[in-house]
């Protein structure tokens, strides 16, 4: 199997000026055409440590993706330090990349100038995949067996995401048409309602059993739970597919409905589908979320069909004035209380005459108080067949607590929902 190397090239990025989105981007392409990224590497305009830094991947990897350094400025070194790397004697014009440049920035309605005419001079050791959303062309340099100890080929993109994935399928047709490959088999459970530690404590026994060849990786995330990968390197595809559906199913007993979809999912899309063309319909009403339920159950497309709307009822006012929430319940039980929860859940389903409704009321932080802690949260759902209250308390900071909140309470609506068309 061929291994990969992607390594970002510039001081913005290790100062944390910008966030490289690059690198993953490039790294699932790779893995989906079977080359194993083992090594992501970031490194300063420093023409010495890059062609060092280049130069210790190259020995490593097959393939070595670099992004960043390309640009017309004088900080941008990366052309000059892989001439070097290459032994290049002189640069040469690439008539194809010269036409894009003129077509661009005259569309733009800008002067066509020497240094930015100097982007289509590339070392002679190159070769050349043309850039047609941008200036900078791709530069390939393949390096024979005895120069790193196995053949190597490294592919210099632009740094600017939307020039550097655009011209990543050209690089992968490329590698395709260059490299010996190997299939890589990937396949996802998702799993909510458990913390990353519970739910590998829970499924040891299972994680113990899996075959040798057979890789787990837990993926967490505060809005969809748990990712529990399984990948194969090497083989038969449809032998390896078979395989891990077996290890999979093995685990369905252990988790049950913990387990909401068997592909890289979400829960705001696990909900839509039990909605989706049924006729029925839900609502929210939110206090500690904020609107972000409302927000990711909308970001489904098709939301229309079943979801009516919201009420962020932040105000305890709001609370009794628009959801109907009786004051002698707040007083008695605290805005943050299973009773206030139900109240609003029945009250934002009465509001919308929708099917469903969840509701969340809690402390986010930073202040919180004797009965409920920074990071308590009260789930409300209501339906056809009653109401029903979920408590949570988590202990993190304001924005992840808000997240946690509202990844729960999608989940809880989920299973709530869930037990009614299983009834």
């Amino acid at each position: 199997m061929t291994n990969a190397s992607i390594c970002t090239i510039g001081d913005e990025i290790l100062i944390g000026q910008i966030v490289d989105t690059n690198s993953s981007r490039i790294s699932r392409a790779l893995e989906e055409i079977g080359i194993k990224v083992t090594r992501m590497l970031s490194i300063g305009d420093d023409s010495g440590e890059i062609i060092g830094n280049l130069e210790n991947e190259l020995r490593h990897s097959g393939i070595v993706v670099t992004t960043g350094g390309l640009g017309p400025t004088k900080d941008d070194i990366t052309k000059a330090a892989l001439a070097k790397l290459s032994g290049s004697s002189t640069y040469i014009e690439n008539p194809v990349q010269l036409e894009i440049i003129h077509s661009i920035l005259q569309a733009r309605g800008l002067d066509v100038l020497d240094i930015n005419k100097a982007q289509a001079l590339v070392p002679d050791t190159c070769e050349v995949i043309p850039n047609r959303l941008g200036t900078a062309p791709v530069m390939v340099f393949r390096f024979p067996e005895e120069r790193f100890g196995h053949p190597a080929t490294l592919y210099s993109l632009p740094g600017v995401p939307f020039e550097a994935i655009g011209a990543l399928p050209n690089v992968i047709e490329d590698i395709k048409a260059h490299t010996p490959l190997t299939d890589i088999f990937h396949k996802c459970v998702m799993v909510a309602g458990l913390a990353e530690s519970a739910l590998s404590k829970l499924i040891e026994p299972w994680e113990d059993s899996l075959p040798d060849d057979i890789h787990l990786a837990y993926l967490p995330n505060q809005l969809t739970g748990v990712r529990l990968r399984l990948s194969i390197y090497g083989g038969d595809k449809e032998e390896e597919e078979r395989r891990i559906d077996e290890c999979f199913a093995l685990l369905k007993p252990i988790l049950g409905d913990m387990i909401y979809s068997y592909t890289d999912d979400t829960l705001q899309n696990a909900v839509g589908a039990l909605f989706r063309g049924t006729g029925m319909t839900l609502s929210a009403a939110e206090s500690c979320t904020g609107g972000m339920i409302s927000s990711l159950i909308t970001s489904v497309p098709g939301a229309s069909e079943y979801y009516l709307g919201s009420v962020t009822s932040y105000a305890v006012a709001v609370k009794e004035k628009v959801l109907g929430v009786n004051p002698e319940t707040v007083k008695e039980y605290g805005v943050v209380s299973s009773e206030v929860a139900a109240a609003m859940a029945e009250g934002v389903r009465r509001l919308t005459g929708s099917t469903y409704s969840v509701a969340t009321t809690g402390l986010a932080g930073p202040g919180g108080d004797e009965r409920n802690p920074v990071g308590t949260v009260w789930i409300g759902m209501s339906g056809p067949n009653g109401t029903a209250t979920l408590k949570k308390v988590y202990k993190n900071d304001r924005k992840r607590n808000i997240e946690r909140f509202t990844s729960a309470a999608l989940d809880a609506l989920r299973l709530f929902v869930l037990k009614d068309l299983n009834s």
